[in-house]
């Protein structure tokens, strides 16, 4: 068994990919669009990872974008997305500056979470061990759900 992909449902695909790629940082590597089924899948990979899922053998997002209007909530998105980022603090910097709002700061130097446009819950992870606490961060709290 291998791990192949997430898949979350999507509203706005001009919207999704701004935010996953021009300020989130992931490439779009494939895209299917059925006219059969009415629904367009993206497919978007980590930098590092492009290379091997062209290959076959690293996961991907999959963006899916149905054509007849519908509303997700819980239920019908995922939970959370997981990343390993090399800076927990300039990652959460470089997304607060793009205005991405950081629902749970990394004051433990290792993990936040902040959300798609689609409310979709996505965590950080530092890569390697945890950076020492650092203001703003370490005194920051919550905002939302995450």
């Amino acid at each position: 068994m291998r791990y192949l992909h997430t898949m979350v449902r999507i509203r706005d695909i001009d919207e999704s990919l701004d935010f996953y790629c021009k300020t989130f940082g992931l490439e779009e590597v494939r895209r299917h669009e059925s006219e059969a089924g009415r629904f367009t899948l993206i497919f978007l990979a980590a930098p590092a990872d492009v290379e091997a899922f062209k290959k076959g053998s690293a996961p991907a997002l999959e963006l899916t974008y149905n054509w007849d209007p519908e509303e997700y909530d819980g239920g019908r998105n995922f939970g959370h997305l997981a990343y390993e980022v090399d800076d927990i603090y300039a990652t959460c910097e470089k997304l607060q500056a793009a205005g991405v709002t950081i629902n749970r700061p990394p004051r433990d130097g290792r993990m936040a979470f902040v959300r798609s446009p689609d409310n979709v819950s996505i965590e950080l992870l530092q890569k390697g061990e945890a950076q020492a606490p650092k203001e703003p961060w370490a005194s920051m709290g919550n905002t939302g759900s995450w």
